[in-house]
């Protein structure tokens, strides 16, 4: 045919479809309708053939019928009048003997979307649902939503609800599914299909005959029921077994969803489940779409947020291949940083020092920013690899060194000399701002060690009315005051000559950081040190590896979400540019959880008490007794790393400068303790994870296993009861201290022979830990000491803590030896 106008084809369409000789022809006919739908789908206008498209539907052809409804479907909007002859052709179609016509013909009716014609739909719909025909009650039930969805105000016909739950016992699998589906948007005001015990039951046995989404669509809504009885949860995770493991990435992940809400008191059986994932999940982080396997990484790290050992076996399959997209290579880098050990630390560095030189500059960057990561624990290598990159002199490559080179000096400050002597020649490569500000922070903070540190600020400075970037003049004005204190006779003049320009700087965060300075500097020189010249970060605290192990049900919420590959993007993207001095710590919410915790509950037994004294005893519930008191832990609300180290600070310099009557004053109590536990420090930090968490301990920093001295660090906040209508809260911050058998038995002789349990602002029963104490020191058991920090003080609740610590190290311990 040659080349017509839109016009011209509608016109030459339209003579076409009248011909009589073509309508009498159903070969040329069903080829004139072809030809209309094919310059549809090439966005021609061919509404002003509705009428035409109308008559050629009353036809025996099925094809056809199908191409003539498609059109119908898309035009009937612009032609409401019109579109009331075509209802008469589908009702008569949804009588007709055939079962392919009548379905045919009822999907397109309720595709109609027409409110006035809803009065000739829903008598066909209804009919459908009773249809003999699975391929008919399948559409059936789905215009059953359909409608409602034309007339969402209307009331709920209750007669249709019951109709459709009846029909979730329908032989037909995909009926079944749909009759969810259907329920889901007709009672989304009321919250979605009701769920009870037959017919979760139901749900559950008939899982197996349901296509992949037909399987993810019950697994979803099955999280809506609670088994009633421990039983019953177990049959249910029997019948689950199978879908955990199934080779379909979707129904694996919504059975693992389903696992974790039905096993949310049942930390065991959930840690159980996730380590039978684990074959599936590295099989789809092999699959051959690149949606698929970013997903499935995604999701692994959720995982190892509670389990950092489970894929530390196969790390190797997360090495980036030459064909993956950025983004892929990207997020492996991310899980590749959470199997780092002592182990694969050499190899995992040499294949990140790769990467390190990609074409693409987000992965090398990237990859950069995953050894800088590596390094807050094995400074040695990783500072090696970058001070190596550096020599590359290219601006990229740079960049992301100095920034990473930034964050590990704020947390390995041991490491100083080595970064300062990476940064000469560093000014002359870079040209964006985020690689300039990282030089400004290095030479503000070490610039007393660089020998060219007011040559090069002198460069940036002589540059400023060239600069564009606001950050990098506010870095620029901090660089030089702090260089100030430390160097005031090579950078007075230059100091001066930048205060004078920002201060007249039309940004208004510059000039207002200009003038704080200025009238700062005006206090006098001491009072602008105790500004500047803050303390820094206790490099024993220094010891954090990646982030503190958290609970399965702080995440299983988001599991099998879009909320995943979006977190993981901003978190990401904040981890690895920002320093961990300018982090600030946001609390995440969680919606999926209640709004308080179920606090743990405790029998508290004294200390210094024999294992017979132990036995529980009937008398311990009465009111009067003392022996057992009930004590409870919560995470809630949590502390933050930067919180812990600022309260920890805190109170060790209350503790060192003022005096006992201060103290006492200060309404906080510290404890040291000495707790045996041979074992302990060669837990895993998994382990020990755990099994704090199962009492509600949580741990945020901790030590490699092997190494002296081990320390741990950890929190809980307490609920004690003093009076029946007087619940009272703590927050408790602990160090768990091993030094080695020689330094250990030097720390009991300092701390005397029998200082035993030292409480400062309480009392405690000195001789018995005095004999205690002295009888470890002799038998030469391995100890661990526990210093305690708690405020309010409540010395009740801290010796109970105390105890439950206690306990929690010695079964460790038992179940270790």
């Amino acid at each position: 045919m040659p080349y017509l106008s839109s016009e011209d084809t509608v016109k030459e369409l339209r003579k076409t479809l009248a011909n009589p000789s073509v309508q009498s022809d159903p070969l040329r006919y069903r080829n004139a309708v072809l030809r209309v739908i094919r310059a549809l789908s090439q966005g021609v206008d061919v509404s002003g053939l509705f009428s035409e498209m109308v008559k050629a539907c009353a036809t025996v052809d099925v094809v056809q019928k199908k191409l003539v409804y498609v059109f119908l479907c898309c035009y009937a909007a612009l032609h409401p009048e019109l579109s009331l002859l075509v209802v008469n052709t589908l009702r008569k179609d949804c009588q007709d003997s055939n079962p392919m016509v009548r379905s045919l013909a009822l999907r397109n009716m309720s595709n109609l979307r027409l409110p006035g014609l809803l009065e000739y739909v829903e008598q066909p719909v209804v009919a459908g649902l009773r249809d003999k025909a699975a391929c008919v009650r399948r559409v059936a039930v789905l215009g059953c939503a359909k409608i409602h969805n034309l007339q969402p105000n209307r009331d709920v016909d209750a007669a249709v609800v019951n109709e459709l739950y009846s029909l979730l016992r329908d032989p037909d699998p995909v009926v079944m599914v749909n009759c969810l589906r259907a329920l889901e948007e007709i009672l989304k005001e009321e919250g979605g299909v009701a769920i009870n015990k037959p017919i979760a039951h139901h749900l559950l046995n008939r899982l197996k005959e349901c296509d992949v989404w037909g399987q993810c669509e019950v697994l979803s809504v099955l999280r809506r029921y609670q088994p009633q009885s421990e039983e019953e949860l177990f049959d249910i995770l029997s019948l689950l077994d199978a879908s955990l493991v199934s080779s379909h990435p979707p129904v694996m992940a919504a059975t693992l969803r389903l696992f974790l809400s039905l096993c949310s008191g049942l930390p065991a059986v959930s840690v159980a489940a996730l380590e039978r994932v684990r074959g599936p999940l590295l099989a789809a982080c092999g699959s051959t779409s690149r949606e698929l396997r970013f997903a499935a990484l995604c999701h692994l790290q959720l995982l190892l947020r509670s389990l950092p050992g489970l894929l530390r076996a196969h790390y190797k399959r997360f090495f980036c291949g030459y064909t993956d997209p950025a983004y892929i290579k990207q997020r492996k880098m991310e899980v590749l940083v959470e199997l780092v050990n002592d182990e694969n630390v050499l190899i995992l560095l040499d294949e990140l020092k790769g990467y390190c030189t990609d074409v693409n500059t987000n992965t090398a960057q990237a990859a950069i920013s995953a050894i800088g990561r590596i390094g807050r624990s094995y400074s040695d290598k990783c500072l090696e690899i970058l001070t190596g990159l550096l020599s590359l002199k290219q601006e990229h490559i740079t960049s992301a060194v100095l920034q990473t080179m930034r964050d590990l000096g704020s947390v390995c400050p041991q490491y100083n000399n080595t970064v300062c002597l990476a940064l000469k020649g560093c000014k002359e490569v870079l040209s964006d701002s985020q690689g300039r500000q990282s030089l400004l922070w290095l030479l503000g903070v070490y610039g007393q060690k660089v020998s060219s540190a007011p040559y090069t600020l002198e460069v940036f400075i002589d540059g400023v009315r060239s600069e564009t970037s606001p950050g990098v003049k506010m870095e620029l004005l901090t660089t030089a005051m702090r260089l100030f204190l430390n160097r005031p006779a090579e950078t007075q003049d230059m100091l001066g000559r930048l205060l004078h320009y920002c201060i007249e700087e039309t940004d208004m965060s510059i000039r207002d950081q200009a003038l704080l300075y200025y009238r700062l500097l005006h206090c006098g020189i001491d009072e602008t040190r105790t500004v500047l010249q803050v303390r820094r970060s206790d490099p024993l605290l220094g010891v954090l590896i990646g982030q503190p192990v958290e609970p399965i049900s702080r995440w299983a919420w988001r599991f099998n979400t879009l909320e995943t590959l979006e977190e993981s993007s901003a978190e990401t993207e904040s981890t690895n540019r920002r320093s961990s001095e300018h982090v600030t710590f946001y609390p995440r919410s969680n919606p999926g959880l209640s709004d308080t915790l179920n606090f743990h509950k405790f029998e508290v037994v004294p200390l210094g008490l024999d294992s017979a004294s132990r036995c529980p005893d009937p008398s311990a519930d009465a009111p009067g007794s003392s022996l057992a008191t009930p004590l409870s832990l919560s995470l809630s609300p949590p502390v933050s790393p930067e919180d812990f180290e600022r309260l920890w600070l805190q109170q060790h310099s209350l503790h060192s400068e003022q005096g006992a009557e201060n103290r006492e004053q200060e309404d906080e109590l510290n404890l040291q303790e000495w707790v045996q536990s041979p074992a302990v420090p060669d837990c895993s930090p998994q382990s020990l994870q755990a099994a704090m968490q199962l009492v509600n301990i949580q741990t945020l920093a901790f030590t490699p296993p092997h190494t002296l001295p081990w320390r741990v660090y950890l929190y809980t906040h307490t609920h004690h009861t003093q009076t029946e209508n007087n619940p009272h809260s703590t927050l408790i911050l602990g160090e768990l201290l091993y030094s080695g058998e020689a330094n250990q038995r030097e720390e009991l002789k300092k701390s005397g022979c029998g200082s035993g349990m030292n409480v400062e602002g309480g009392e405690e029963d000195v001789d018995h830990k005095q004999r205690r104490d002295s009888a470890k020191r002799e038998r030469g058991e391995q100890v661990v000491k526990v210093t305690l920090k708690q405020r309010p003080g409540d010395i009740k609740a801290l010796k109970d803590f105390l105890t439950i610590l206690t306990t929690v190290l010695q079964t460790l311990s038992s179940e270790r030896t």
